[in-house]
């Protein structure tokens, strides 16, 4: 990644309201220069200043949470043509002595200096755009389901008269009728049908919500990556997910890589005479839910898929050995088709 050529690294350590920036000397590790500035349009521009004039040639900016606090500074510099690698904050050791965020700048930049860090940032629009919808119809579904749990809890402790007619409706005919339930005379029939039915008008409204912004991310995949969506057991969602992780061409350098990312890759767990590989509890795992729900319809739905599973079983393989296979021919295959240049007409 790093060649001959380059002159400067700049560390940065990002916080939600300031950055710290550090310059080191690629040739002699020293430090040139530190600076704290503000985490804004006016902070990005002073430190894009001082780069080039205290940091002129090659340079990498070398930038902790690229995906958080430094995602701003990093789209900044991407759209002025920066070179900008990501490094991922260090876990705090017990006893660790020394920290400030000058500390931290630099740590980062003498780690991509050394060559045992640094990779390219999730900076595409699309992507960025489409992981705020995922994140935002994740929180929908995760209260929506919450709120039908209450619902359903509270169901137990209410009058007789309210039990007796709700319990054995189905979800959505018990939703429905509990949007419309009358508070009556009694105090506490009065109190659980205001309960009931606020719980339930919030789980109408955010299963509205959750649909309309799966229907804004459907059209957001079909017009980038109308391709993925051809494939068998890949729907808006996974495809979604999909996306946001590869996020654009070049980004990750191999396959492999893409399979380390979505926790596909296999390791070893082998002993004794017994050779083995097991699942990868690592990794992007929204990616690796991804890959698993495309084969759960695969194997409902092709026959190929239910072939293979079956002739793993009984080369003596278990089925999570057989699946686990199955992800990471998948993590190939889907890695192949979004690297593939587009077709012209």
């Amino acid at each position: 990644m790093l060649t001959d050529e380059l002159e400067y690294v700049i560390g940065v350590d990002t916080h939600a309201k300031t950055h710290t920036l550090v310059i080191v000397e690629a040739r002699t590790q020293r430090t040139a220069q530190k600076l704290a500035l503000d985490a804004n349009r006016t902070g990005y521009r002073r430190a894009l200043r001082l780069a080039r004039r205290r940091a002129p040639g090659c340079r990498v900016w070398a930038i902790e949470g690229t995906g958080s606090y430094g995602a701003g500074l990093t789209r900044f510099l991407a759209e002025r043509g920066e070179q900008v690698r990501e490094i991922e904050r260090p876990k705090r050791a017990p006893g660790r002595r020394g920290k400030s965020d000058a500390i931290d700048a630099e740590r980062a930049a003498r780690e991509l200096l050394a060559g045992t860090a640094g990779s390219h940032p999730r900076s595409d629009a699309e992507a960025q755009a489409l992981r705020a919808l995922l994140v935002t119809r994740e929180s929908a579904v995760r209260q929506c389901t919450a709120s039908l749990n209450e619902l359903r809890a509270l169901l137990l402790t209410a009058p007789a008269e309210l039990r007796e007619r709700l319990q054995d409706l189905s979800e959505a005919r018990l939703v429905g009728v509990c949007c419309k339930l009358r508070p009556g005379r009694d105090a506490e029939r009065a109190a659980h049908s205001l309960a009931l039915r606020t719980l339930a008008r919030r789980v109408r409204a955010l299963r509205l919500e959750a649909a309309t912004l799966e229907d804004e991310i459907e059209r957001r995949v079909r017009e980038s990556s109308p391709q993925l969506l051809a494939q068998r057991g890949v729907g808006p969602i996974s495809a979604a997910c999909i996306l946001t992780s590869w996020s654009y061409r070049g980004r990750l350098r191999s396959e492999a890589a893409f399979a380390r990312l979505a926790g596909a890759a296999p390791i070893p767990a082998s002993s004794g005479q017994t050779v083995r590989h097991r699942l990868d509890r690592g990794g992007d795992r929204r990616l690796n839910r991804a890959l698993h729900t495309i084969l759960l319809t695969r194997r409902r739905l092709d026959p190929d898929t239910r072939a293979y599973v079956t002739r793993r079983v009984v080369e003596g393989k278990s089925e999570r050995e057989a699946v686990r296979c199955l992800k990471r021919y998948l993590a190939r295959s889907l890695f192949r088709l979004l690297e593939s240049p587009p077709l012209t007409p």
